[in-house]
Formats: structure tokens, sequence, C-alpha cells
């Protein structure tokens, strides 16, 4: 006969028995770390490790990272200064120079040592293919512990928003914990969409369809926010890149008094001193955009709106044909050329092959020049936690069109009379009706729009960004 007693005085004791093996693990672990960092020959130089698994992607995120660097390098003579990267595929000559290649700055490469770490594979998406975000995020915590025993710093900033390895960094490396958050793992608006039973590219199909998938996956976020605020708050310093973020941020993690909007770093100062090629009356018009090609990005509704576009210029067919979507952007990795191929194929099903061009991974010099070709600028992501390229097509002088919701809404983009900078949008009609009103304005008006979003940028520039990176981060470097 079972004996039920017997079966839970066995669970207690392998329960017990494995906690206190964790345990000892932990403690373990803990004092193997504390002695590899009491060996080290310069106790008097201060350690400081950047955490950006993919610090050779190009990306706004990158140009935070590099600019940070820089500043903390021009800031600070005693410190050794290092990279967590995943990319193992470049040597460390390569990454810096495309990093100046890409943003036009300049590094002290004797300064700078690259720690490379060979489980990226953790934290990339495709690995989950369900429950992604704690995928992610547990893998994040695997990557951090292999970057711990590799290098062991005094100061641990994270650049890339994996907010899951501070308690390793903090609790297990004793480190100073900042962060630079570009937008949060999970967000109240995605929780709203997935309540409203919205399909996107973070909430497939079968789940919105289905009530009670619908009803575990906010269980499930809410959860999974509810740790994610625990692990933030393991931060010592938190900087963020907009309002938007502040927000979440500080509804989510609850260190209002931690907490610093440090706009990202933009290259208003040459873009505005870029000379426009466009001409109005010239043979082609260019809506440029610029963006890494990632699903958030959406460069769908990019190709919906030009379509819509060609519907309202129906009667107008001369101007239809001076028109040229370019889309710029950088590929991380397979997946990203991938989802090129499926634009390109997307465009020729939309009968949009002559009127969008797309261009991978082009090197800053061809960027400017696209810049000073083009005439209005184009960016769609919902809910952009900031929006680089939005400032940079400004500065450089074009008319942006951007996603009424995030970043642009709420610190970029003035859409109010007198004062307009910009357009916002929100579906492709709405993108394809300020498309075709810039088209149809005045060149005086269009001119004031130039002329006010050149005047707005300012306060997004580099040397803004390293004022406000330098005196957030100065709690933890003094």
């Amino acid at each position: 006969m079972f004996c039920w007693c017997s079966f839970v005085y066995v669970l207690f004791f392998l329960g017990s028995f494995l906690s206190i093996g964790l345990l000892t693990v932990c403690v373990l672990l803990r004092q193997l770390i504390k002695f590899q960092r009491r060996k080290r020959t310069d106790q008097n130089v201060k350690h400081v490790a950047f955490f950006h698994p993919y610090c050779n992607a190009g990306g706004g995120g990158e140009r935070v990272l590099w600019c940070a660097i820089r500043a903390l390098l021009n800031r600070y003579e005693n410190i050794k200064l290092f990279v967590y990267t995943g990319d193992l595929d470049a040597k460390p000559a390569e990454i810096l120079a495309k990093a100046e290649r890409s943003f036009n700055l300049t590094l002290d490469a004797e300064r700078i040592t690259f720690v490379y770490l060979r489980k990226r594979c953790w934290v990339e998406a495709a690995r989950y293919p369900h429950f992604t975000l704690l995928g992610q995020s547990l893998g994040s915590i695997v990557l951090a512990f292999e970057a711990l025993l590799k290098l062991q710093p005094d100061v641990f900033i994270d650049t890339m928003g994996y907010a899951f390895t501070y308690p390793v960094f903090a609790y297990f490396g004793g480190c100073k914990i900042g962060c630079y958050t570009h937008y949060p793992t999970i967000s109240t608006d995605m929780l709203r969409r997935v309540q409203s039973q919205s399909q996107t590219y973070n909430n497939r199909g079968y789940v919105a369809k289905n009530p009670f998938a619908t009803w575990l996956k906010i269980v499930y976020y809410r959860l999974f926010s509810r740790i994610y605020g625990w692990v933030g708050r393991c931060a010592d310093t938190v900087m963020v890149n907009s309002s938007w973020t502040e927000n979440h941020i500080i509804s989510l993690w609850d260190v209002p008094y931690k907490t610093h909007r440090v706009y990202p770093p933009c290259e208003v100062s040459q873009l505005k001193r870029l000379e426009s090629l466009a001409d109005e009356n010239s043979d082609q018009i260019i809506i440029l955009s610029v963006g890494q090609y990632r699903p958030e990005k959406d460069h769908p509704l990019q190709l919906q709106a030009m379509y819509e576009l060609r519907t309202l210029l129906n009667n107008d067919e001369a101007l239809w044909n001076r028109l040229k979507l370019l889309i710029v952007g950088s590929c991380r990795d397979e997946e990203d050329r991938v989802r090129v191929k499926n634009m390109q194929d997307l465009a020729k099903h939309l009968s949009l092959e002559n009127s969008v061009e797309f261009r991978v991974n082009v090197p800053y010099r061809e960027l400017l020049q696209c810049y000073q070709r083009a005439t209005i600028g184009l960016h769609c992501m919902w809910n952009e936690h900031f929006g680089i390229s939005v400032v940079d097509c400004m500065a450089a002088g074009l008319i942006m069109v951007a996603n009424r919701s995030g970043g642009p809404l709420m610190d970029i983009i003035e859409t109010s009379e007198g004062s307009q900078n910009g357009y916002l949008a929100y579906d492709s009609y709405d993108y394809a009706r300020c498309i075709a009103n810039i088209l149809y304005n005045t060149p005086e008006y269009n001119a004031r729009i130039r002329e006010a979003a050149r005047a707005s940028v300012d306060r997004f520039s580099e040397k803004e960004f390293e004022s406000g990176f330098l005196r957030a981060i100065s709690p933890i470097m003094d």
C-alpha cells in the first residue's frame, strides 16, 4: 500500500538536499570570484566593463555604447575599460574600425579590451519560439556568469537592457551596477495589446484568437513584470533614453530616485551643416527610411504607405513616377537578411519594385549622401523608445513623418501650428496622407518646417549626451 507520509518525507529530503547543494555552489562561486579579483596586480586601477553582446551591430544602441566609452576615457584616467561581446567573428581592430566608420568618432584602441563570450546564442530570440521573453532573460543569466568568470569588474554597465544580469554582477561579483535602458523588456503597452487580442510580431495569431491562450499570456506577462522589477532594482544608477521609457521603468522598477533621462547621442552638429542636394523640381523625390532591419521597425508599413500614396496620387502619375522610397539599414545576422529579402518580395507583390530601393550596411559617408539627396524622412516603428534616426533626419533637413507614439510623440516631433517641425501618423493611410501634404505644400511652408526641425535637435547632441551620462554615472565611478 502506497504511503503518502513516506513520499512527503522523500520529497522534503530531496528538496532540502538540492537547496543546500545550490546554496553551497553559490557561496563557493562567490568566493572564487572574490579570490580572482584579489589576485589582480592593478588594485589601484578601476575596471569598468560594458555588457553589450552585439557591440558590432552598427545601430543606435551601439552609438550609445561607443559615445559612453569615449566619454569615460576622456573623463577618467585611472580606469581600464572592457567590453563584453559575443561577436566572435570580428577582431577588436575590426569592431573599433566599424564603430569609427559608422558613427564618425575616434576611440583610443589601446585603452579598450574586448572580452569574448561564446554563449551569446543563449540570448537569441530564435532559440525560444515560445516564452521568448523568459527564455532570453534566463539565457542572459547564463551569459552573465560566463562574463563574470572571465572578468570581474569593479563597475558593470549594461547598455543593451539585459536586466537579469544585474543580480549576478551585484551579488556574485560585488560590482556597482549602472545601466542605460533603451526600452523596457516588458511594458504595459505590450500587456494592453495582448488584452485587446491584437495580432503583432510579439503576439501571434493563434494566441490573439484564443481567449484561454490570451489569459495565460496575460498571467505570464504579469508574473514576468514582477520579476523584471526586482532585477531592475539591483541597479545603482539607471539611465533611460526618453520620456516614454522613463515612465515605464519608474512604473516597473519603482526607482524614481536613481533614474536619469539621458537622451541618446545623435550626430546633429555635422548633419546640420549638410547642404541639401534635393530639389523639389528635380526628376526624383527621395523618401528616406533609416533603421535596422528588425521586425519592430515595421518596414512592411512603409511599403503599405507607399501603396496608399500611389492611390492618393492617382491623378498625378507624373508626380508618382518621381517618387522613390530609399530604405537604408543594417543587418545583424542571417535572420535580418532574410527579412530584407521578404521586404523585396513584398515590394514586388505591391508592384512597388520600381519605387523602392533597399541598401544594407552602408558606410557613414554613403549615408550622408542619402541624407543630402532626400526630401522626406519616414519612420514607422510603433512605440519607438526614442528614435535616433528620426532626429538625424530632422538635423539633415528632411521633413520627418514618424509614428504617433513613444519617443517621436513625447520628445521629438511637434505638430502644433506655428511650431511644427514634422508630422506624426498612425496607419498606412495616415502616413500616405502626411507625405501627400508635404508634396503639395508650398516651398515656403516646407522650408519653415525644416528650419524648425533643425533648430530643435541641439538638445540631442553628442555633447549633451556625454554631459548627462557622466553626471548619472559619477555616483558609481567616484
